[in-house]
This record gives C-alpha cells, structure tokens and sequence, in this order.
C-alpha cells in the first residue's frame, strides 16, 4: 500500500466497515511508520479489491486490519493477504500474531482457525453496537531471529 492507494483504500473502508471504519488519517499515520508498520493491497485488473496492514512490535505482530469486498471472497485474496502478514511477522522475528475479530463475524474467524489462530480472549462490546471481539492467537515456529 502506497500514499496513492489511500483514496480508493479509504472508500473501501468506509464501504466495509461503516460503524468501525478508519479515518483516512488512521492509514496516512500507519504508512509513516515503514519501521514498525507493513501494509498491502490487492488488485484484480488493476482495481483494489482487498488490503490488509500489521503492526510488529517485537515479539508480537498484530493484525491492524484486514478486508476484502464481497464480490471478491472466495477466491482466496483474504488468504493470500493473511499469508503474506504471516510471513512478515515471521521475517521480522515475531514470536505471535495477534488479531481482534467481531464475534458476529464467522467466516473471518473461519479464515484465521485455517491457518492456526486459537481464541485466547473476549473483549466484551468492543466495537460499536455492542459486539463483542475475538481475540485470537497464532505462535509462529521456526527457527528463532538471528
């Protein structure tokens, strides 16, 4: 993801998550901190179709957000996007990816047990609406950062 992706993310955004939705400043801040941010998009003849960005702070990476339109599922975007912060965190010596998801959300959380994320935690009504997140975990193996 790039400065000139952010209009089109942003919309996407809005359309995706309208009572959670990121200010466009939320990303402009994000993509300022290449150190300790990594974020990406995905395109289908030349057209953002899904993003996805990760917070690493060792030991743990943490999934800031991850999205891909409706016309688009099921073709395995949402699984590429998520194996490429996966290997990220990996590269960057993370012992643990960390994620929030909605409860009311089971094909994201279907999504993140496929690659091995266990529900650890509830945070009760913490997105607007009440609903509650899902906290959930994968620990990454390997062989340990030189």
């Amino acid at each position: 993801m790039t400065g000139a992706d952010l209009d089109a993310v942003h919309a996407l955004e809005q359309r995706l998550f309208p009572e959670d939705a990121w200010p466009r400043d939320a990303f402009v801040a994000e993509l300022s901190q290449p150190q300790t941010r990594k974020y990406w998009v995905a395109e289908v003849d030349g057209e953002i179709v899904g993003y996805c960005g990760m917070m690493c702070v060792l030991p743990i990476a943490d999934v800031q957000t991850i999205a891909v339109v409706p016309e688009q599922e099921g073709h395995g975007i949402g699984s590429a996007l998520l194996t490429g912060l996966i290997e990220e965190a990996r590269d960057r010596g993370a012992r643990d990816v960390l994620l929030e998801v909605r409860a009311d959300n089971p094909r994201a959380q279907a999504l993140y047990e496929r690659f091995g994320f266990r529900r650890i935690h509830v945070r009760p009504r913490y997105y607007k609406g009440g609903v509650d997140a899902v906290i959930m975990q994968l620990e990454l193996t390997g062989p340990e950062p030189s």
